[in-house]
């Protein structure tokens, strides 16, 4: 590891311009390309104290052992010359997405002397144009089959061409004339390459002017009483209407845009791109990144337009590209889609309307992407066996932990303190054993305090279950586990299977590794409780947020996994799966006590009875000036009942009468004994 210290240009030698940098590691290779308005004060951000630095530039610049420029004229420049060389280099620390899967694209050989259509995947060629990329292979061929009634260009492979050009005769498509046949000289090639620029006219969105000319071609046949041919015209017509229709419009006022949308956690990112023409989706395509340098969602939209439209020119370059984010800043970004174009570019947000309403759909399918990636990756059963491996080693345990139990906190400002537990067996979730807790012991915030009894109250019914005879018993609950889980049956042996249920015991099986959702504090919290009910065989660890640091009890440094580590992305999981688990009981829980009313207190009254009486009566308010005669007259409701329904409405305070404020008419209340209050929402887990 270097010491950034000892490379450090000298004071001075930095010019105050703007360029592109280079750090080398010391077998020279290029780990990281980085561009500057002005060199001299971004380079000089990284030669300062270690400690302000973020974790991931803190190991590129103690990976490195030397730094370079290149001074540059204008921030355009610089942008073109970074891409270049992350392309040439291809540095480890630099954000580089990959596809996640190789998208198909309809391709038409215009650099050929007879162009041909096919699907093509890979890299562009030269002097072939594209559309696309398609989804599936197979919206591409149905897409062109429809597409040759009108225009018939060869589809075939240069071998078939040949032999067929060879004997004389065309293949099946020029007999049923879905191609024009210039291998056995049916069409020139001048008449063909221009039947070969009209389906590129067509698929490039340019519909309306060819459907005019075609619907007035139809039009003089019939009048000139040429009606075969005006039939012709007419289903060459409703081919293209077929073909058009394959891709609905979504922007009213026929607009060539990319729309870009970005979903990204601390550890990876997708990007999902609609590629919309002519006012349609045109092609889709994703990709997915590691998060290895510090950048937010601005760096990334400004990444993927490098990638994006690096290797494109003209029409490759839409008029309008929708981000999630401006780059900043965002002129020069602007100007160089603006050269690469040839015309003039728009690089801004929607803000509003029909393209504000599609950036969402595209970002709700770069979150899909995102979770869709972490789960081919989490079901891979060797990278699970990989990523328990590397927790056994790094947290110093003597086997993998094949069961791991995760705990976090969560409330609404001190409120509904609540905590969760999951489980992940082999690296799986194991939602059957997921358990829900609330906070007992005291009242208000105090998150350490509320992981101590949350694991204490856990393993004080493991050691229940687990009788020093070897007899499992099931504990009086005391309140743990509200959901999820097999109800108590009393004193059973026989281990952690209840022999009546064939499943497994409340608490009964111990995990390998407890992880706790936050820092040193927690960690120590959940240490002192096992230590306090003696469990020893019991690793514990915790996630921190901010920079996935993961601790140790006692230990004053983190460990720090490798950004790359299977490990680490495993833990990030079960971390986040307790903390969705855990809002999501604590969201539950205030809606339920902000819709509670005075009846839910009466002890016996149940729902069915409750909308009964309202049923009945009308309103609370009824209710509460109706007798205990008249409550008794509602069916299931007995004296006893009736006269706790009195005494509860009179121990809660009438509420006031609800206005409309655009009438001033008195509302009269409905189902509810008094205003319910809603908070700011503002969840917190720690």
């Amino acid at each position: 590891m270097a010491d950034p210290s000892s490379y450090r240009p000298k004071p001075g030698q930095i010019p105050d311009s703007p360029g592109v940098y280079k750090f080398r590691d010391q077998h020279g290779r290029v780990i990281y390309v980085g561009k500057a308005k002005s060199l001299r004060q971004r380079l000089s951000s990284y030669f300062q104290d270690l400690a302000n630095l973020h974790q991931r530039t803190r190991t590129m610049v103690t990976t490195a052992a030397s730094v370079e420029w290149t001074v540059v004229t204008t921030e355009v420049e610089a942008l073109q010359l970074e891409y270049s060389w992350i392309k040439e280099f291809d540095p480890r620390f630099n954000v580089k997405y990959r596809d996640d899967k190789s998208y198909p694209s309809l391709a038409v050989t215009m650099n050929e002397e007879f162009p041909r259509v096919q699907v093509m995947r890979g890299p562009k060629r030269k002097g072939v144009r594209y559309f696309g990329p398609y989804a599936h292979a197979w919206a591409i061929r149905e897409t062109v089959d429809l597409l040759l009634r009108v225009f018939p260009v060869r589809t075939c492979s240069a071998g078939v061409f040949k032999r067929s050009a060879q004997i004389g005769r065309p293949c099946l498509l020029g007999y049923i004339g879905k191609c024009s046949a210039p291998c056995v000289g049916r069409v020139s090639a001048e008449e063909h390459r221009e039947l070969a620029e009209e389906f590129c006219d067509f698929m490039a969105g340019r519909t309306g002017t060819y459907l005019r000319r075609l619907e007035q071609q139809m039009r003089d046949a019939a009048a000139a009483m040429e009606y075969e041919k005006a039939a012709r015209l007419r289903d060459d017509i409703e081919a293209l209407k077929r073909a058009m229709e394959k891709n609905a419009v979504v922007l009213a006022d026929a607009t060539d845009a990319d729309l870009i949308a970005v979903a990204e956690d601390e550890l990876e990112a997708a990007v999902q791109i609609f590629h919309v023409r002519d006012g349609r989706v045109r092609g889709q395509r994703g990709w997915v990144t590691d998060r290895v340098e510090e950048v937010g969602t601005a760096e990334l939209v400004e990444h993927a337009l490098q990638q994006l439209y690096g290797e494109e020119r003209g029409e490759g370059v839409p008029k309008e590209v929708l981000v999630p984010a401006l780059p900043d800043p965002c002129e020069p970004v602007q100007q160089w889609l603006t050269e690469r174009r040839g015309s003039q570019v728009s690089l801004r947000i929607p803000q509003r309307g029909d393209k504000k309403d599609l950036m969402a759909t595209v970002q709700r399918n770069a979150q899909q992407a995102l979770v869709l990636h972490k789960t081919r990756r989490a079901s891979d059963l060797t990278t699970r066996s990989r990523a328990l491996e590397e927790i056994a080693e790094a947290l110093d345990l003597d086997s993998a932990p094949l069961r791991i139990e995760c705990f976090d906190i969560s409330h609404l400002q001190g409120d509904d303190v609540v905590a969760s537990m999951v489980v992940f067996e082999d690296g799986l979730a194991r939602k059957s054993e997921y358990r829900r807790f609330q906070i007992k012991s005291f009242a208000g915030q105090d998150d350490v305090r509320s992981m101590h009894e949350v694991v204490s109250r856990r393993f004080r019914r493991y050691l229940l279950e687990k009788q020093k005879t070897g007899e499992w018993v099931d504990g009086d609950g005391h309140g743990e586990g509200e959901g999820g889980g097999p109800g108590s049956g009393g004193e059973v042996a026989g281990g952690p299977i209840d022999p009546d249920t064939g499943r497994p015991r409340r608490f009964a099986y111990p995990p390998q590794l407890v992880v706790v959702d936050g820092g040193q504090p927690q960690v120590a919290a959940a240490q002192r409780a096992l230590q306090e009910l003696g469990v020893e065989d019991v690793a514990v660890c915790g996630l921190a947020k901010r920079l996935e640091e993961v601790w140790l009890p006692g230990e004053d440094d983190p460990v720090i996994l490798p950004r790359t580590s299977e490990g680490l992305y495993l833990l990030q999981r079960v971390r986040d799966e307790a903390h969705r688990f855990a809002i999501a009981y604590q969201r539950n829980k205030r809606s339920k006590s902000m819709r509670a009313g005075a009846l839910d207190s009466v002890p016996g009254l149940g729902e069915s009875r409750r909308q009964a009486l309202l049923k009945h009566f009308g309103s609370l308010k009824r209710l509460r000036a109706a007798t205990v005669e008249q409550i008794c007259e509602v069916p299931g409701v007995g004296r006893r009942t009736a006269e706790a329904v009195l005494a509860a409405l009179a121990g809660a305070a009438p509420a006031g009468p609800a206005v409309n404020t655009a009438t001033g008419e008195i509302i009269e209340e409905e189902g509810t004994a008094g205003p319910v209050t809603v908070p700011t929402e503002r969840g917190n887990s720690s």
